[in-house]
């Protein structure tokens, strides 16, 4: 008997005597099942150009806000939340950004704080102190205001362009967890990854990833890398409306792994593209403040 028909006949002997001892075989269920949620389909280029369109139609905005921050992780050993606050942020391309919270019941200036890109500029009444500091450095901090830079909110605000001149952009199949509207049961929905490539000398790096719903097309996730693949900043995006002709994602989660604090933000009201004057950008060192560097 050749090698082929034995193994054949093994094979038979196997799907016939098997089903005879329950003890030799059992089942699972599937963990999740796929979303049945209409798909629409997009190549790379398609959502390149949404990405660019999107960064070309904002170039001002104001937003009052609702503010919610919370501090720790595993690094701290805690987590430290804090109740929500009213803000106002106003933004002006290409780097210009200024955030206002107020306290709860009085409404007063819990803080303020300017950026012009590479600096920012901090004021804390309550605490009369005044700081300066380095956009692009920051250090985990106990503190709600610790860790924060402005550049973190600008980024998460307004979309960058993908620069075809410098960047890469990969398209990439993925799927993320959802709530099944008719089932209440969870399961997986296909989504777009586009994985934007930057070259630092001679080297490429992943810069950002920005992750589609394929039910709309709209991003519901940008992640921001390092040059050792490290995410910076994890931005969740949900619950678009749309504010003089242009859609906005009116819930912002941002999370900062490495500093471990969040922040979100619950746009209430929105004006892009309005006016906005040089003089809305300036903070100055208030009289008898102390000054810090940070």
């Amino acid at each position: 008997m050749d090698g082929s028909r034995c193994s054949r006949i093994i094979l038979l002997l196997l799907i016939a005597v098997v089903p005879l001892g329950g003890c030799l075989s059992r089942s699972r269920p599937v963990a999740l099942r796929t979303s049945t949620a209409q798909l629409q389909t997009a190549t790379g280029k398609d959502l390149v150009e949404r990405i660019n369109a999107a960064a070309t139609e904002i170039q001002t905005l104001k937003a009052t806000v609702g503010i919610t921050a919370s501090v720790g992780g595993s690094k701290l050993g805690k987590i430290t939340e804090y109740q929500e606050i009213r803000g106002y942020i106003l933004v002006r391309k290409p780097s210009s950004l200024r955030i206002i919270g107020l306290f709860p019941i009085l409404q007063s200036h819990l803080f303020d704080m300017v950026s012009s890109g590479q600096e920012f500029k901090l004021w804390i009444p309550s605490k009369n102190q005044f700081i300066v500091g380095d956009n692009e450095e920051a250090r985990p901090s106990i503190e709600p205001l610790g860790s924060l830079r402005p550049q973190v909110i600008y980024d998460a605000l307004v979309p960058q362009a993908v620069d075809l001149q410098s960047e890469l952009a990969v398209l990439e199949a993925s799927e993320h967890e959802v709530i099944d509207h008719r089932t209440q049961k969870a399961t997986l929905q296909p989504d777009y990854s586009l994985n934007v490539i930057q070259q630092n000398g001679s080297e490429w790096y992943l810069s950002r990833k920005v992750v589609f719903d394929r039910t709309d097309l709209r991003p519901r996730q940008q992640l921001l890398y390092d040059e050792h693949a490290s995410i910076v900043t994890d931005v969740h995006y949900d619950e678009y409306r749309e504010f003089n002709g242009v859609l906005f994602a009116t819930n912002i989660r941002i999370w900062r792994p490495q500093e471990e604090y969040s922040i979100k933000l619950r746009v209430t009201k929105l004006t892009i593209n309005g006016p906005v004057l040089d003089d809305q950008f300036v903070l100055d060192l208030p009289s008898g403040a102390g000054l810090a560097s940070r």
